[in-house]
């Protein structure tokens, strides 16, 4: 039975490109930090980094939203990064907003502002 989400792991080219690009943009230090993998914890779940490209096949992909209290200020910070835009957010439904942007090796990582959903 699913007890909500734990971990999700990006493909990435170049670890310690990447590594530097999250900490940037996500404003936090990895808490694992290794050549093979990097993790980090994301208000209690992780977001890993993994370069090794034979775990990864054409069309395996996936979009997970990461909560955040505002989106519209997210995507202003975004925007002053110059970080790539999939999707600018948009209402669906509700007080529920998503968007995405694109890491520097095309994954798309999904932004959701939920009230329903909120930390503490």
């Amino acid at each position: 039975m699913l007890q909500g989400l734990r971990t999700i792991i990006y493909h990435v080219a170049d670890i310690e490109q990447a590594k530097q690009w999250y900490k940037q943009v996500f404003a936090i230090e990895p808490y694992f930090d290794e050549s093979f993998y990097v993790g980090f914890n994301v208000g209690g779940y992780e977001l890993g980094l993994d370069p090794d490209p034979t775990t990864y096949t054409n069309g395996h992909h996936a979009l997970t939203y990461w909560g955040v209290a505002d989106i519209q200020s997210a995507f202003k910070r975004f925007a002053a990064l110059n970080i790539s835009i999939h999707e600018a957010p948009k209402n669906v439904g509700g007080p529920i907003w998503v968007g995405s942007i694109y890491d520097p090796f095309g994954n798309v990582i999904g932004l959701i502002e939920n009230p329903e959903f909120k930390v503490g």
